[in-house]
């Protein structure tokens, strides 16, 4: 499909989508060149990106896809493991991270997390929409979109906000008392 034959009021290509499309393509490339990048660099951009990843996120339309069998994902288990293996290694002490999880009701126990998993996690559900939404025809990128949306309200959105929580903590420890 070339651009003269989109329609710029529908949702899959609206410009909500069209920023999600850069945040997530950012954070990738980024990710993929973790290995050049110091621990603090890291944190840095995560810091930064990890609200804009959730806002833009929240912000996808909800698409009625045409053809539901158009989805593909792309991220194997070898290409999760190594970008895991590289954030455990840059991350190392600080990979480790508690929180309360929200979803678990039988409990509101301290729960152990990993920087490097959440990271990672997301990474493949960005990367997988990016790749699918890259694909020619118009269903591939209906169901990118509302796979997006459906894996942030299920899965990586949680993720970003435990891991954002975490990583301010490291950025801006905590004095002895507070002053409210």
């Amino acid at each position: 499909m070339n651009d003269q034959n989109i329609n710029t009021d529908d949702p899959v290509y609206s410009r909500k989508v069209l920023e999600m499309l850069t945040v997530a393509n950012e954070f990738c490339l980024f990710l993929e060149k973790a290995d050049d990048y110091s621990v603090e660099e890291l944190f840095n951009f995560l810091q930064k990106i990890s609200p804009l990843i959730y806002l833009k996120s929240a912000l996808l339309p909800d698409i009625e896809v045409s053809d539901e069998d158009a989805v593909e994902h792309y991220v194997s288990e070898e290409q999760w493991e190594a970008m895991f293996n590289i954030l455990y290694h840059k991350f190392g002490e600080k990979d480790q991270f508690f929180f309360v999880d929200h979803l678990e009701k039988s409990h509101n126990d301290p729960v152990k997390g990993s920087l490097a998993e959440s990271f990672t996690d997301i990474y493949q559900d960005l990367k997988d929409f990016l790749l699918l939404y890259q694909k020619p025809l118009k269903a591939f990128k209906e169901n990118a979109v509302k796979e997006c949306r459906h894996l942030f309200e299920t899965r990586y959105g949680y993720k970003l906000i435990n891991a954002q929580s975490a990583i301010h903590c490291m950025q801006y420890p905590a004095e002895d008392t507070f002053i409210y």
